[in-house]
């Protein structure tokens, strides 16, 4: 985001979220490894809930970890106008024992990784979560169905057939459904800028993939939680409804 991409011996690229938390700019010295390095440029999105990247020379890592020559990965910078996967496969052909991947390819197998190693025990927790919330909007929307009943009573005496009211009860969930997940983005979009600034280590995105997901299951559970009395109002009686029973 600032400063210098390649950090050159002597030099470090640390997360942008950690220097501003640890209260170090550039040109500032940070401990890696045991050794001390020089900040002389900082990176976005490279920290996650347990830890952060740092990058620094490659000469330098050797010396660090006491292997010279050995090394895990190399970054390569394309030519402008160069094709990415060209390139790749050129360098496998040409260069033997290694595996060379675009940087598509290198994110979707360091996230498949991560979500190996970590992410299980958060998926369930979302998947919990987003299922109390599905059973606590169906148990509203049938509860805002039956309360309604006097005023379903009152259409019916005034000539509105079942499937009239059959509508009404669909719509008004669907209106409901609708505030609800229009407020819920809105506020997940709020939470989504502000928590990167109160804890730089986490980061929330909101992804369209996700927000139609939420929005299909509310539609699908909403309906159904409105059609659960659906005999209630067939069977209604204005008279009874106007008796208070």
């Amino acid at each position: 985001r600032s400063g210098r991409a390649d950090p050159g011996r002597g030099g470090a690229v640390i997360d942008q979220g950690i220097a501003e938390k640890s209260g170090v700019g550039l040109g500032d010295e940070v401990e890696i490894m045991g050794r001390t390095f020089e900040v002389v440029g900082l990176s976005g999105g490279t920290t996650s809930l347990t830890n952060s990247i740092a990058f620094i020379d490659s000469d330098d890592f050797s010396e660090l970890r006491g292997d010279p020559g050995v090394v895990s990965f190399l970054l390569v910078r394309v030519a402008p106008g160069a094709s990415p996967p060209v390139v790749a496969r050129r360098i496998e052909s040409e260069v033997d024992g290694v595996t060379v991947q675009t940087r598509q390819e290198f994110a979707a197998q360091e996230r498949r990784v991560v979500r190996d190693m970590s992410t299980d025990l958060v998926r369930i927790m979302n998947a919990v979560g987003f299922l109390i919330g599905l059973a606590v909007m169906g148990l509203t929307v049938y509860t805002a169905t039956l309360l309604r009943r006097g005023e379903y009573g009152v259409m019916k005496a005034l000539g509105a057939r079942n499937r009239d009211l059959y509508a009404s009860v669909v719509v008004q969930a669907l209106v409901s459904v609708g505030l609800g997940l229009a407020v819920g983005v809105g506020f997940t979009l709020v939470l989504s800028a502000l928590v990167p600034r109160l804890a730089s280590n986490l980061g929330l995105a909101v992804s369209l993939a996700s927000v139609a997901k939420a929005a299909v299951a509310s539609v699908v559970f909403a309906g159904a939680a409105a059609l659960l009395p659906i005999r209630q109002m067939r069977d209604l009686d204005p008279a009874m409804v106007f008796r208070g029973k």
